[in-house]
Formats: C-alpha cells, sequence, structure tokens
C-alpha cells in the first residue's frame, strides 16, 4: 500500500506540472498522438467450407460489397438447378385444376337433373364431395408450386453466402488463407483496414478539457518520413479521465481520400496551425 508521503509526492508534482502547461497554453502546446485507421475488420465466412478461389492479395485496394474469395458451391449449384426445375413447372396445377374444372360442370349438370327430380339426393352428394376434395387437390399443388419456388429462393441465397464480400472500403492487410485451405467461421479469410478518415488519437493534461470542444480544428503532423501538416477535427472527447497520469483521450478524424497517409503511424497534434 502508498505511504501518504508517496501521494503528496504525486499531487505536489501534479501541481507543479500542471501550472507550467497552463502558463504555455493549449494554442501553445505539441501533443503527441498515433494515427490509426478508422476501422479494422476480419472478414470471415458465414458458413464453412472450402476455399476455391481467392481473388485479392496484402494491399490491394477493395470496395464495399466487392467478392474477396468464393467457397466451392458444387453442390449448392447442383440443389439449385433441381429446385429451378421443380420451380418452374405447374403440371401438377395444370391437371388439377382441369379436373377441379370437370367437376364443377359435372356439380352443374347433377343440380340440374336432381331439380327435375331425375337423380336421387346421394348422386349429388357424391359429386359435392369430389368437388371438394378437387378443391382440395387443387389447393395443395398451387401449395406445393409456391414451396418449391420458396426453396429455389432459399437454395440461391445459400449460394450467395459462398462468396465472401468486403464490408467495408478499404486496403487489405492481410490475407491467411489461400485456395484449397478449409474455412471456418472462426478463421478470417481476409483483414481489411478503412483508411478513409484516419482517427488521430491523443491524450491532453485535464487541465485543457474545458477548452477541447467537439467540432474542434486541430493540425496534424506525421512523423518522419511521411511530411506535411493536415486538418483534422475533434469527433470525441472522453468523460472519463485517467487519474493516474492526469489526461483525458481525445479522437480526432482527418479526411484521407487517397489513402496517401499511412496509418499506426507516429504524430504530433497542435491546434493552431504551426508556422
Amino acid at each position: 500500500m502508498r505511504s501518504k508521503l508517496f501521494w503528496a509526492f504525486v499531487g505536489l508534482y501534479g501541481l507543479i506540472n500542471s501550472g507550467l502547461v497552463m502558463a504555455q497554453g493549449l494554442h501553445e502546446q505539441t501533443f503527441n498522438c498515433v494515427m490509426d485507421p478508422a476501422e479494422t475488420v476480419r472478414v470471415a465466412s458465414p458458413v464453412s467450407g472450402l476455399l476455391s478461389t481467392v481473388e485479392i492479395k496484402r494491399g490491394d485496394y477493395v470496395s464495399k460489397g466487392q467478392t474477396l474469395a468464393r467457397l466451392d458451391a458444387t453442390v449448392e449449384k447442383s440443389t439449385i438447378d433441381l429446385l429451378r426445375t421443380r420451380a418452374s413447372s405447374t403440371a401438377a396445377i395444370d391437371a388439377q385444376k382441369a379436373r377441379y374444372e370437370l367437376i364443377v360442370k359435372r356439380y352443374a349438370r347433377t343440380e340440374k337433373l336432381l331439380n327435375r327430380g331425375i337423380v336421387a339426393n346421394k348422386s349429388m352428394e357424391e359429386v359435392s364431395a369430389e368437388l371438394v376434395a378437387s378443391q382440395s387437390l387443387l389447393r395443395r399443388a398451387e401449395l406445393d408450386h409456391a414451396i418449391a419456388q420458396k426453396e429455389l429462393a432459399r437454395a440461391e441465397a445459400a449460394l450467395l453466402l459462398r462468396a465472401i464480400k468486403s464490408p467495408i472500403n478499404g486496403v487489405v492487410q492481410d490475407r491467411p488463407l489461400s485456395a484449397g485451405e478449409y474455412v471456418s467461421q472462426d478463421r478470417p479469410v481476409a483483414v481489411v483496414v478503412n483508411m478513409d478518415p484516419l482517427y488521430i488519437d491523443a491524450y491532453l493534461p485535464v487541465d485543457f478539457y474545458e477548452q477541447i470542444m467537439l467540432d474542434n480544428v486541430a493540425f496534424v503532423r506525421p512523423a518522419a518520413p511521411v511530411s506535411g501538416v493536415y486538418e483534422a477535427r475533434v469527433t470525441v472527447v472522453d468523460r472519463v479521465f485517467d487519474a493516474a497520469s492526469g489526461t483525458f483521450g481525445v479522437r480526432l478524424e482527418l479526411p484521407n481520400p487517397n489513402g496517401l497517409l499511412p496509418a499506426g503511424h507516429r504524430c504530433e497534434l497542435f491546434f493552431e496551425k504551426p508556422q
């Protein structure tokens, strides 16, 4: 357990340091920062299977929705061919419809004969039963056809899952698997990073907390060998301080539309553009 003398020393050091920082002012300060990608996505397959092709390599730029790799889909394609044949056939419906129309006509004739007293009620009951049965069979044929179409749609959706697509625009940072390897749902096929915008993360002394607002403009100077000064805007101001260091976190967004600036690089942050 820390002694009271230790904590007293820490408090005194913090007061001295705070006085030095405040003496210089926010716009006279330089803060260390890190340039990180906005997103890092470990792209996995929604289903397991054998990789048939991998269509990207490390360093490639990919767009959202672009196919990165494909799983073997021989069985799925065969299933779709079978279901498409079944879903496109209306033979069962046509047959039941013709039978139903025939029984409807017989029902009408029998009803006329019954009204004239030529046939007995039993004949009318038999035709009525046939009509109900035929109507039921027609509905069953129509239902089977609708189910076949839905099964085809499900099989086509399952085939789409065999194509692994990028969920974001970005750069391929890693491609750990190759064609012929088995893919499980917990093994990424590729790691894609979003380079636009870049996130600039820095930690500032708590004395500046009330001076940092959302959308404040700041300037970022990447460490060598990258040159230039770039404008960024504050998007996150942490509301929880780090008591040990007396700092709070700030995140800024730096536009990087052409991906010219690297991520994972050190930088310096200014709240007034350096001369």
